[in-house]
């Protein structure tokens, strides 16, 4: 639950399932005349893939560092002085409970489309997180873990013929 000022409101389990992602934005703290990144159904031309999982929605954006806009978006996330999220959307199914108190809870049960998500300063939702990762750092370290694993299996390859030799010169030089 979020505490929205005069009552309370809760995404229920489930509230994602037919949710429409056909044209979703990424922008900072909702302000729609810049777009960070976008997908289009996730199709192969999209800047940004969006999923759903059981803990809710998930994104990886590919942003135009090239771009000084996109640059200081990314190092707001990157340094961590914007950590957090919000998205806007429509509403296709709510219930309302405890409307006889001073502060009632809005249960969505259905979220109809997103069509922006944001970096906030400020969320609603406080679980939410974004964190920036660095492509070329994660290649980079993808190409150490390859390079070591090369060094392993010669290593191992290695190892494998000086226990041959041994087991040769031990069974008296013959071969078996």
């Amino acid at each position: 639950p979020t505490d929205m000022g005069w009552y309370s409101e809760i995404i229920a389990d489930g509230a994602l399932d037919k949710t429409d992602l056909r044209d979703v934005r990424l922008c900072l703290n909702h302000d729609t005349s810049v777009v960070y990144a976008r997908s289009r159904s996730n199709n192969a031309d999209s800047t940004m893939r969006i999923w759903i999982e059981e803990d809710g929605l998930h994104f990886r954006a590919n942003l135009d560092l090239e771009n000084p806009l996109s640059k200081a978006y990314y190092s707001m996330i990157d340094r961590r002085d914007i950590d957090k999220m919000s998205f806007m959307f429509s509403v296709d199914g709510d219930e309302w409970t405890d409307l006889e108190t001073e502060h009632p809870t809005r249960r969505i049960k259905s979220i109809g489309s997103i069509v922006e998500l944001s970096a906030v300063t400020f969320p609603a939702y406080d679980s939410t997180e974004i964190q920036a990762r660095d492509k070329e750092a994660l290649e980079s370290a993808q190409a150490d873990l390859e390079r070591a694993r090369q060094s392993k299996r010669t290593s191992l390859e290695s190892d494998l013929e000086l226990e041959k030799a041994k087991t040769l010169i031990l069974a008296g030089g013959r071969n078996r």
